[in-house]
C-alpha cells in the first residue's frame, strides 16, 4: 500500500513563499506520476503541477507557471511544491497524489486535471491561505 503524508502549508501575505512536502512510502512499481492538486471552497479540484518519477519533465497549470516548482527527492522519497510570489487566489486546500494517468503525466499539470480514479493515492491535504 502506498501512503502519502503531507507537511507544510500556512498563512502568508501576498508575495510570500511556502514549500509543501509530501513523504511517500510503500511499494511503487516502476515510474509513477506525482501531482499537486488544489481545491478552493466552491470550486472544483484541479492539478497545479505534475511530474513523472525518475526525471520526468514537469507540467504546470497556467495560473502557477513560473511561480510554482514541483520536484522530487528520490533519496528521501519526498515530493515538494515550492510556491513563490503567492497570490490571494492561490488560497486553497492542497493535496499531493500519485497514480498512472493514461494521458501522460505532464498533461495532468498542464491541463489542471482533477485527478479522479487515475490517482488512487492521496495525501491528507494541507491548507494554504494567502492574504492581500
Amino acid at each position: 500500500e502506498v501512503q502519502l503524508v503531507q507537511s507544510g502549508g500556512d498563512s502568508v501575505q501576498a508575495g510570500g513563499s511556502l514549500r509543501l512536502s509530501c513523504a511517500i512510502s510503500g511499494n511503487i512499481a516502476g515510474r509513477i506520476c506525482l501531482g499537486w492538486f488544489r481545491q478552493a471552497p466552491g470550486k472544483e479540484r484541479g492539478a497545479v503541477a505534475s511530474i513523472l518519477t525518475g526525471g520526468g519533465e514537469p507540467g504546470y497549470a497556467d495560473p502557477v507557471e513560473g511561480r510554482f516548482t514541483i520536484s522530487e527527492d528520490k533519496d528521501r522519497n519526498t515530493l515538494y511544491l515550492q510556491m513563490d510570489s503567492l497570490r490571494p487566489e492561490d488560497t486553497a486546500m492542497y493535496y499531493c497524489a500519485a497514480g498512472y494517468p493514461p494521458g501522460g503525466c505532464r498533461t495532468v499539470g498542464r491541463r489542471a486535471r482533477a485527478g479522479g480514479p487515475d490517482f488512487p493515492y492521496w495525501g491528507q491535504g494541507t491548507q494554504v491561505t494567502v492574504s492581500s
